[in-house]
């Protein structure tokens, strides 16, 4: 199996340090930039696996480091924002981000978030078709791919993900800490933003696609996949 590669970017030394010796004792391969300009180029030239991203950055900052990378890959990438800054985490995702991780963070938990981004973003093959068709709408989660009115629409992951679990459970109510569990896999401490950012993201998609289904929100609950037969 190809050892996967990580960007790490931060411009700390110590930090940027103290994840190569714990990635690479996980049988990662690291590379490291400490700057928002470096860290740009050398996810072209690299094209690493995943990158963690912190926002404060010289040069670009993290947030504009998401953005321009996300206009030429999918890969997945982990912010790392400092304690408290809700308003950070929710940009991030908002741009483009995966996961986000809180400094000070403790090693196992950065360990356990990469594996599990990682595994979302490279699907187990499988010979059994994963796909939920509706009026102008198809999800794919066989080959990660949703296609509105036949034209394929650009969808992280993670919003694949989360699209499909609701159109294949058509009417379920999910709360958000359910869909957390049951699309993300790992414990988030009960934040739901990063649902609702997820959704926000699909709507943006789908809003007014047919009349025949709809993303709903239930109040006070969660959301779930309407349909009008």
């Amino acid at each position: 199996m190809q050892t996967e590669k990580i960007l790490v970017v931060d411009d700390d030394q110590n930090i940027c340090e103290l994840l190569r010796l714990y990635l690479e004792k996980e049988g990662f391969s690291v590379v490291i930039a400490n700057n928002g300009n470096d860290a740009v180029k050398m996810f072209q030239s690299e094209t690493p696996d995943l990158m963690l991203l912190d926002i404060m950055l010289p040069g670009l900052d993290g947030w504009q480091v998401c953005r321009d990378v996300r206009r030429f890959s999918d890969k997945p990438i982990i912010m790392l924002t400092a304690k408290g800054e809700t308003f950070d985490k929710v940009l991030g995702l908002e741009l483009g981000a995966d996961d986000y991780v809180v400094k000070p963070f403790e090693t196992k938990e950065i360990i356990a978030r990469i594996k599990a981004v990682l595994r979302r973003s490279s699907p187990a093959v499988s010979d059994e078709s994963k796909e939920v068709n509706y009026d102008r709408l198809s999800i794919n989660l066989t080959n990660y791919e949703m296609k509105v009115n036949g034209v394929a629409v650009d969808t992280p992951p993670k919003e694949l993900e989360l699209i499909f679990k609701l159109a294949s459970n058509p009417n379920k109510v999910y709360t958000r800490d359910q869909l957390l569990d049951e699309v993300w896999g790992f414990d988030y401490y009960g934040d739901s933003r990063t649902v609702d950012v997820h959704v926000k993201r699909l709507r943006e998609k789908l809003e007014g696609v047919s009349p025949r289904w709809e993303l709903k929100t239930v109040w006070g609950v969660g959301y779930k996949f309407d349909t009008k037969e």
